[in-house]
């Protein structure tokens, strides 16, 4: 179901509508695309592995953000480098990189 908001125009829309998606990027802008239609996608062992290990990687993630020392190491450095605190994160998580580190 789409979010929409009016003024005396349409002011922001999110969701899904029919075969469209709008949807909003990290700096804020919308972005409307066609939905994709993966119902005849046979995903190889490659790829059903790796979005296994997506996944749990996006849980630890999750996990590390969640401990408030950790977030507040990533909110100060997001700060000023002017990025997203979890962008940080998983950037490091994926990297190889100890999220809990002291740095």
């Amino acid at each position: 179901m789409p979010k929409v908001r009016f003024k005396s125009m349409v002011v922001e829309i999110q969701g899904t509508l029919f075969d469209v998606v709008f949807k909003k990027s990290a700096k804020g802008n919308t972005i409307v695309t066609k939905k994709p239609d993966m119902s005849k996608v046979k995903w190889s062992k490659a790829q059903k592995d790796h979005r296994k290990l997506f996944k749990q990687g996006i849980a630890a993630i999750r996990t590390a953000l969640a401990d408030p020392k950790v977030r507040a190491k990533y909110d100060r450095r997001a700060k000023k480098l002017k990025k997203r605190a979890w962008d940080l994160a998983s950037s490091d998580y994926f990297k190889g990189k100890d999220l809990y580190a002291k740095r």
